[in-house]
């Protein structure tokens, strides 16, 4: 059974025991000092959790980079901190298909999140130590939050429960504007409530169990709850999750450090931004809905957990990066068995390697028309590369094999316009236009004539073994 986390605290004692976590006590400035400690932290090989314990001008703390890091990957997972990423990418697709395990239920007074509640003089500037994540941020952003919504026309239907991650930014003292793009849960569902003119209620949590964080990032169907997937992804443990005061419908995690709860105002776009989005550039100003806060719970001495956004890779990166790949897998393979994995860690997916056993000519081709048909690879993934079913995607060594051994440009390199694209890459033009570019880097099958057949070169036997052996030695040398 792999090792199961309550609540944010026991993720970041754990990672503490295992070397990833630093403690921060002298005092620091929150601008620039934590966001610039979540870039350095986030660029180190197994970059640590960054605790700072004593900020100027706040009672909290604050913990940033908590995902940031393939150790710290693998530690969320239950993992050893070394296992290697394909592994971690197989071990995630292997609870995948435990979905569903229904959530625990608990009352109001086993919920940790309950401890205090605001009802009134609501002002999130005591509650968290906000600070701007990058220079020209138009504000204070909570960049790491998960959002509970419903669908209003069935809002006890438990599946249609949405947790998704939004960035939002603080517009006030209990006002918040939060960005709810088309191609979110969360737009069909406001989209429903605007018809009427109502507000749609939400619950905005921080410092959360670490696999509700994870999965609120997740691309899963609009009908797939995410509290069922963290069950099915701690094994089958279920996770902990209770009622928002002030909406019976909307289920929160039972141990989050800080609830924000409130609702959407209907029909009103304020202008929101700019921000440091994931493609390493700053989005621009947008008109986008705001959010009444209306009621705060939160911990004994909350923890603010945020996280920094720049030039890849970053906290998000590793964040969103197997929990894209493997929806996109399973996906694929329901129609495509030849496919073997998915790497779609690459900028959200905007840029997304599938390796597969091509049956026929143009096989691959069709493969990669279909994954630019799904939910997420339908906005996010501009440029696909198809290697063979033996180049491992998340090796770019290997996949840069791929590329100048088996390309011929002139016939695998294809280009689709005028489709779908995301709307915070800067190349895509209208923002949300793009062109598609399919690169089949796979080995010509018949019909698709292969003049130049080759044998490839194969490890001599023995290498797995000396593997083994020298990685042994090396271990005796760091003892």
């Amino acid at each position: 059974m792999a090792r199961v986390y309550k609540d944010l605290r026991e993720f970041l004692a754990a990672l503490e025991e295992e070397g990833q976590l630093v403690r921060v006590k002298d005092e620091v400035m929150p601008e620039p000092d934590i966001g610039a400690a979540g870039r350095a932290a986030s660029r180190m090989a197994d970059g640590p959790a960054v605790l700072f314990e004593n900020i100027n001008g706040y009672k909290g703390s604050v913990v940033t980079n908590a995902h940031g890091s393939w150790a710290n990957h693998a530690l969320m997972m239950g993992m050893a901190k070394d296992t290697p990423t394909k592994e971690q990418f197989e071990e995630l697709n292997r609870r995948w298909d435990k979905f569903p395990v229904a959530p625990t239920v608990l009352s109001r007074d086993e919920a940790l999140c309950k401890e205090n509640t605001i009802t009134e003089d609501i002002n999130l500037f005591e509650v968290l130590p906000l600070y701007r994540i990058n220079e020209q941020d138009g504000g204070f952003f909570l960049s790491k939050a998960s959002v509970i919504s419903y669908d209003p026309e069935v809002p006890d239907e438990f599946g249609k429960l949405n947790v998704g991650t939004y960035r939002i930014q603080v517009k006030d003292k209990d006002r918040v504007g939060i960005q709810a793009l088309p191609m979110h849960d969360i737009a069909i569902q406001l989209a429903k409530a605007e018809r009427k003119n109502e507000p749609l209620p939400i619950a905005i949590t921080l410092g959360n169990n670490p696999l509700v964080t994870f999965m609120a990032s997740t691309p899963v169907g609009y009908s797939q709850n995410e509290y069922e997937f963290v069950g099915a992804l701690q094994d089958g443990v279920p996770t902990e999750i209770v009622a928002a005061d002030t909406d019976p419908n909307l289920l929160v995690p039972a141990h989050s450090e800080v609830v924000l709860e409130g609702y959407i105002i209907p029909r009103t776009r304020v202008v929101e931004g700019p921000f440091g989005e994931f493609p390493g550039s700053y989005s621009g100003s947008r008109l986008q809905c705001e959010v009444q806060i209306t009621r705060i719970t939160h911990r004994n001495d909350p923890i603010f957990e945020n996280l920094y956004l720049g030039m890849p890779w970053t906290e998000i990166d590793y964040l969103m990066a197997l929990n894209t790949s493997v929806p996109l897998y399973k996906q694929l393979k329901t129609d495509f068995p030849e496919v073997e994995a998915v790497n779609a860690m690459y900028t959200h997916g905007i840029g997304t390697i599938v390796s597969i056993k091509p049956r026929y000519g143009g096989h691959a081709k069709g493969a990669a028309m279909r994954l630019l048909s799904t939910p997420h690879g339908m906005p996010y993934t501009k440029i696909l590369i198809m290697v063979d079913d033996f180049v491992d995607p998340f090796n770019l060594e290997q996949v840069m094999w791929a590329l100048t051994t088996r390309v011929l440009p002139s016939k695998d390199v294809t280009m689709i316009e005028n489709a779908a694209g995301m709307p915070l890459d800067p190349s895509s033009y209208p923002a949300g236009m793009t062109t598609k570019l399919i690169i089949d880097a796979t080995t010509p099958v018949a019909p698709e004539p292969n003049p130049r057949p080759v044998e490839l070169l194969k490890d001599p036997a023995g290498t797995e073994k000396w593997n083994g052996i020298i990685r042994d030695m090396l271990k005796q040398m760091e003892a």
